[in-house]
């Protein structure tokens, strides 16, 4: 069983699923287990408060894993930034051969990276973005959609338009992002010219989450339209799970002459990671994207990968082939 891609075979990966890099939920627990399922297990650098408790993670997902597992390294632009450099530095010391860049100008980090021997996926929300990596010599990019949680960019372009139209211009591997969380979607990914998919909000459903169930049954019981965009007025868009404290954001955004201060105090990352441990859905924001509508279940990392795949090859087989006569 198995179906295999240009990715699979350049990240040594045994299925062409990738494990969003999630703030508060990459941790050790969720990343090996997407590795040993096959698929590309993600952590998060910036969910460990110190480069040094980074080193520590990087270790216990190793101690959990014999198989390729990335880091996730998102560059922010802050009039404080964390200790990029730092934690670049844990990433090589720890022997880490997959990095997932994302955000602002990934350049010296990709290019100490791939001194290093790194390969590099850089996620990106637009095509001139993809490009922009492709120059940059990232070995990958992942592309969000308009459906994706998190932070889908300002063009507003979803992913049936913009990952044929990534494919029509890059020449290297790329996985789909944004709307995934089945077969069906990464039939649907192969078909438009994908060489994979990267799941976020699926995986915050599965058993090895580091997550409050209580989460986890808000995104089963929650349908397509349960999101909240967010943060629009300040050219940041973030598609949230609808909540009462989303709504709350979104009423305070909306009122004229609304600045970020007004909100801040509704979606700082500490009010959203106790909302993420204690199930408390009051606390802060829980980032999930619109395929929660195609969230019936709560498995097991293993199982979820091997359904869509077994599932996949079902229906490209099958149901694919005939049509074809």
């Amino acid at each position: 069983m198995g179906l295999h891609t240009c990715f699979t075979e350049m990240f040594g990966i045994e299925h062409p699923v990738v494990q969003g890099g999630m703030q508060w939920v990459g941790r050790a627990e969720l990343a090996s287990a997407v590795s040993n399922a096959g698929g590309l297990g993600i952590l998060t650098a910036l969910t460990q408060p110190t480069p040094d408790d980074l080193r520590r993670e990087i270790d216990r997902c190793r101690a959990m894993t014999d198989k390729p597992f990335g880091v996730n390294l998102t560059i922010l632009p802050s009039v404080s930034p964390p200790p990029y450099a730092e934690y670049r530095k844990a990433i090589i010391d720890g022997g880490v051969k997959i990095v997932e860049t994302a955000g602002y100008k990934p350049q010296e980090h990709v290019d100490e990276f791939k001194a290093h021997g790194i390969k590099v996926i850089h996620k990106c929300t637009a095509v001139r973005h993809a490009l922009s990596a492709e120059r940059m010599g990232v070995d990958a990019v992942s592309i969000d959609g308009f459906e994706a949680a998190g932070h889908p960019g300002e063009d507003d372009v979803p992913a049936l338009v913009l990952v044929p139209a990534a494919a029509d211009k890059l020449s290297i591997p790329m996985l789909a992002s944004g709307g995934y969380g089945d077969a069906r979607g990464l039939v649907a990914a192969l078909a438009l010219g994908a060489d994979g998919i990267n799941m976020g909000t699926r995986f915050c459903a599965t058993r090895e989450a580091p997550i409050h169930d209580s989460i986890k049954q808000l995104l089963v019981a929650n349908d397509e339209r349960a999101t909240n965009l967010i943060f629009r007025q300040f050219r940041n868009t973030g598609r949230v799970a609808k909540t009462s404290v989303s709504d709350q954001v979104v009423e305070i955004g909306a009122r004229p002459g609304a600045v970020f201060a007004d909100v801040q105090p509704l979606v700082s990352g500490a009010l959203g990671r106790q909302a993420l441990e204690t199930g408390d859905t009051e606390a802060g924001l829980i980032w999930a994207g619109q395929v929660q509508g195609l969230i019936h279940d709560i498995p097991t990392c293993r199982e979820l990968i091997d359904r869509i795949i077994s599932q996949a090859e079902v229906l490209i087989r099958q149901r694919l082939a005939g049509f074809v006569n």
